[in-house]
């Protein structure tokens, strides 16, 4: 490798390639460019000084005050263009700066799990004016989640939306199906057969009285924020194809129906409040109650196992709910990095009283349901 010095660039914005190293590793730009100096600066408000990507000697007396949040903005945006500014900002707010989420544009910022996150962890401490303006922002990532999380369990639940053949007229002419079941009529004609149809048959969605019901039973104490983000996007997904429809149950120490609000995760994510502790036996108590054709029935749990209740109440709910033929599956938490959380000697209990226990991901736990309704 040449040990050539570096060429400085010409550009006034531009960074030389040893400055953009020194800020990757963390060191000050060594009498660099006005924009190398400057580029330092922003990024130290998302790294911190001394943790690479642009952080300052942390020795005390060189530093400036850190700058608003609208000063930061538009200097990332002078820096490094609106992208990127918005790339920067998101992070922030992802890591806990909740003073930049006025300055995230809805059209423009990368949609996580962990922004919504941030964001829906400050709702309830939030005055209304302010949150009317972060609520934009809030259903540009829910629609953005979902629609991606929708294009990921596309192929699991293949097959489960297909319309059904009905000779009631209404829907839309099914014509593969007319033709065979109008073959008897071919006539000849001046341009060759003509086909008259007597009986055409048409594509009607499929009623939900008659199809699977699932229940999503959802923890909402301490420390299940992802949890239950993926349980309403989930929710959401189901509730829009016509073989299923979709409860929701959200417990703490409370029990909260809220399937009214399932079609709009927005709704439902801004109305549910994490914390607090734990009744699993009561939330099963609550969807075993609301069960009609247990055959048909699907209750997925997700939850920690940490039951703060009655352990043996909660036991003999889900020996009840398997014996009369629904079929379950306990959902253990996941944490950021994907990984189950959960009381393991608990779920042991739930396994030998008839609830498989798993840790599954939305993929997977569409799968399941996909597998379950197919037989």
């Amino acid at each position: 490798m040449s040990t050539a010095p570096l060429a400085a660039t010409s550009e006034p914005r531009a960074i030389g390639a040893a400055d953009r190293w020194r800020l990757v590793l963390g060191r000050e730009p060594q009498g660099g460019s006005a924009p190398a100096r400057r580029a330092g600066r922003a990024l130290d408000e998302l790294y911190g000084r001394g943790h690479g990507e642009g952080s300052q000697d942390p020795t005390g007396g060189r530093g400036r005050p850190e700058p608003a949040p609208r000063e930061w903005s538009e200097e990332l945006e002078a820096l490094f263009g609106a992208t990127v500014r918005e790339e920067v900002l998101g992070r922030a707010a992802e890591r806990g700066r909740s003073d930049v989420l006025d300055h995230l544009d809805p059209d423009t910022v990368t949609p996580s799990v962990d922004l919504l996150e941030q964001v829906l962890s400050l709702a309830g401490a939030l005055p209304e004016a302010r949150l009317a303006r972060l609520r934009p922002l809030v259903k540009r990532i829910t629609d953005r989640l979902t629609a991606e999380l929708a294009r990921r369990l596309r192929p699991a639940l293949t097959g489960l939306s297909v319309p059904r053949p009905t000779r009631r007229r209404g829907g839309r002419l099914d014509l593969g199906r007319t033709v065979r079941a109008n073959l008897h009529t071919v006539r000849p004609g001046p341009d060759g057969p003509v086909l008259l149809p007597e009986r055409p048959v048409f594509a009607t969605r499929a009623r939900r009285s008659a199809d699977w019901h699932v229940h999503i039973v959802v923890d909402v104490s301490g420390s299940m924020e992802r949890s239950t983000i993926h349980a309403a996007l989930v929710a959401a997904i189901l509730h829009g194809l016509p073989a299923l429809s979709v409860s929701l149950t959200a417990f703490s120490t409370e029990v909260i129906d809220l399937t009214d609000r399932v079609h709009d995760p927005l709704a439902l994510l801004l109305e549910v409040a994490v914390g607090g502790g734990t009744d699993i036996g009561a939330a099963l108590a609550h969807t075993r109650s609301a069960v009609r054709v247990p055959g048909r029935t699907i209750v997925a749990l997700i939850t920690d196992f940490e039951e703060g209740g009655s352990l043996g109440r909660t036991l003999a709910e889900v020996r009840a709910l398997a014996s009369s033929g629904v079929h379950l599956l306990g959902l253990a938490a996941l944490d950021h990095g994907g990984a189950p959380v959960y009381n393991r000697a608990i779920a042991s209990s739930f396994a030998d009283a008839g609830m498989p226990v798993a840790a599954l991901g939305p993929e997977e736990l569409a799968a399941w349901i996909g597998e379950k309704v197919r037989g």
